[in-house]
């Protein structure tokens, strides 16, 4: 049997880029030498695509893109060229693919638009297609859906970059609307960059610039008191979804130094510390969200659970998780018995039936 020909795409120009670099190489490494031709394809934080055959340790530490063996390529939106195109300096060659796995996080990565690019040129990829990313990429967008289908999420609201500028109404919509203190992030935006805990009114401009430095859309969310747990949920039409686990924060908000530079200063518990019957309902809650917004492939979906109520709430939803060594994603699929090799080639499968169905 003719193996499949799969480029894994890493790095971007998105603010994970770094993050990328070792999810992807994390998927390259684990997928199957016998099953699979695997093709290494980076982009630098500038936007250039190359085709990057060396070992998966100089995409771990960045080395990658100074390799003298990378070659330019680009994705072809041409259907008939179903591939790369490689630029060899005065010639070009087509390097036909049977699916992309887009291990990219963020702003051009995992909010539609690589996935557009993908479908223009009719070649299968791994994970939720052009509007599930886009939504779910914008925060508010998929409040707005969260809300239409009765899942509950903590208020909030949105404030655009060219309403700040009158910092005393900005204040009056927030203060109206919810009770500090509040959490300000960019409406889309990844792995907690730009979020701020703003826990009195006069600290609230300057959370609100950072998180505009991001996006031109700030949300603005009160604040739960509770756990957060988050989901794995892997398919298409009749996706399965793990029992929760939960972010032990080494940090008050679970940001991007927690997630990622902390070390195992912050620690997850699996499945979540929550009685059975909570644990199954936002088992169900996530489920209901996956579908409301037209996921499939993966998603790993965030939630709290507010702490005396036991109030479910929705925060988000993730559609290409990190796959890192220490991402929630990967840890929940095998505490569920799909190991990180059957875990790549469960999502390839259903990239492909995806395709051809």
């Amino acid at each position: 049997m003719a193996k499949l020909r799969v480029a894994v795409l890493f790095g971007g120009v998105s603010t994970e880029h770094e993050i990328s670099l070792i999810s992807g190489a994390a998927i390259a490494d684990n997928m199957d030498a016998d099953r699979y031709e695997v093709w290494k394809i980076g982009i630098t934080k500038k936007g250039r695509w190359l085709l990057y055959p060396g070992p998966t340790a100089g995409i771990r530490d960045g080395s990658w893109e100074t390799s003298p063996d990378c070659v330019p390529a680009f994705l072809s939106p041409d259907r008939t060229n179903h591939g790369l195109v490689l630029n060899h300096g005065s010639t070009f060659d087509v390097l036909k693919l049977d699916m992309v796995f887009p291990a990219l996080h963020g702003k051009y990565g995992e909010d539609g638009t690589v996935q557009g690019l993908l479908e223009m040129a009719g070649i299968p990829y791994v994970g939720c297609g052009v509007l599930a990313s886009a939504t779910c990429m914008d925060k508010a967008a998929a409040n707005l859906v969260f809300a239409q289908h009765g899942i509950a999420h903590t208020p909030w609201l949105a404030v655009h970059r060219t309403q700040m500028a009158d910092e005393a109404a900005m204040l009056r919509r927030v203060t109206d609307a919810m009770a500090f203190p509040v959490f300000v992030k960019p409406a889309a935006a990844g792995s907690s960059i730009g979020v701020t805990k703003v826990k009195t009114p006069e600290e609230l401009r300057a959370a609100m610039l950072l998180a505009s430095a991001h996006h031109h859309t700030v949300l603005v969310e009160e604040a739960v008191v509770g756990q957060e747990v988050e989901c794995a949920v892997l398919g298409n039409e009749t996706p399965v979804c793990t029992l929760p686990g939960e972010i032990i924060s080494c940090n008050e908000v679970y940001d991007y130094e927690a997630k990622y530079e902390s070390g195992d200063a912050s620690r997850l518990l699996l499945p979540a510390n929550l009685p059975v019957e909570k644990l199954e309902e936002v088992r169900a809650v996530a489920l209901k969200a996956y579908a409301a917004l037209g996921c499939s492939g993966l998603s790993r979906i965030d939630f709290f659970v507010r702490e005396g109520t036991g109030e479910v709430l929705i925060s988000e939803i993730n559609t290409m998780p990190g796959f890192t060594p220490i991402s929630m994603y990967p840890k929940l699929m095998e505490k569920d018995g799909l190991p990180f090799p059957k875990l790549v080639d469960r999502l390839v499968q259903l990239a492909q039936e995806r395709a051809e169905g």
